[in-house]
């Protein structure tokens, strides 16, 4: 009896000290969203998400061209990132050699350490320098790199979740391995490397640091991948740093669609990776 009753103290205990780890970790996030909400949400309107920005100094205008170029770097970003991540992580996951993965893994968590700023820097010196302009191809260069170690590590722990039975199964059948990765073990591992890129995505979608370097910014709609480009964190923190009050109410409001951005490509993504799955 004694026993019994000092276990259930210890589960009560370890509940109890679960439950408030858990919501200190959720407590600091609720505070940032609600204040981004409260002070973004007065500043919502249709003329921020259909007008370009005024001139220096008067009111209104919107950030419309900012909205639709981080789609766009964002777009550009994945498409760079996600077919040499998911290569490389199939390669880590299924490799049977220890040298070289394990090196591909150290290079991909010193990537993950290394400040955008310095990745700005590269893309800067890669694509902008080579091509003499600004551009969004440049800022998707930027972008991309960010993401690429994020995809990597977390796409390959995805896949080492596949049961091996699968793999088995499928070589017993005389499945070659590199049809039994496409055709059995990705789409196990659909919902997870869907995930990681998600992450990926938002880690990269309020970086301002590379863009500096590479896409610029531009106050007007942006005619190619080849020219400077707008994006939500460059309006941001031009808006945030200036002196007039009209625009550090669009600075917040664009903050909160940003993350509303964010958001809504998670809710698409999971809700599209379910339809599938059924």
């Amino acid at each position: 009896m004694i026993r019994l009753d000092v276990r259930r103290l210890v589960d009560v205990a370890m509940r109890t000290f679960v439950a408030l780890a858990a919501l200190l970790a959720i407590v600091p996030l609720a505070l940032i969203l609600g204040f981004v909400v409260y002070r973004g949400a007065e500043g919502v309107d249709l003329a921020l998400l259909t007008q370009l920005p005024r001139p220096v100094g008067q009111v209104g205008g919107g950030m419309a061209n900012a909205i639709v170029g981080t789609v766009v770097l964002l777009g550009l970003a994945t498409v760079f990132a996600l077919p040499l991540g998911i290569a490389a992580a199939v390669y880590l996951a299924e490799s049977p050699d220890r040298g070289l993965p394990g090196l591909v893994r150290f290079l991909a968590d010193v990537l993950t350490g290394i400040p955008s700023i310095v990745i700005g820097i590269f893309a800067y010196a890669v694509v902008v320098v080579p091509t003499r302009r600004f551009s969004a191809l440049a800022g998707g260069v930027a972008l991309a790199v960010i993401m690429l170690p994020i995809v990597i590590r977390t796409s390959e722990e995805i896949i080492r979740l596949v049961p091996a039975a699968l793999r088995e199964a499928a070589l017993a059948l005389g499945v070659p391995q590199w049809k039994a990765v496409l055709r059995i073990v990705l789409p196990a591992a659909r919902t997870g490397i869907v995930t990681g890129v998600l992450l990926a995505m938002g880690r990269v979608a309020g970086e301002m640091a590379p863009l500096l370097f590479t896409a610029f910014g531009n106050q007007y709609w942006s005619r190619g991948v080849d020219e400077p480009i707008a994006a939500l964190p460059l309006q941001i923190f031009a808006y945030a740093s200036s002196p007039f009050e009209d625009w550090h109410r669009q600075a917040w409001a664009g903050a909160l669609v940003l993350i509303a951005l964010v958001f809504a490509l998670d809710v698409v993504a999971r809700v599209v990776t379910r339809k599938r799955g059924e």
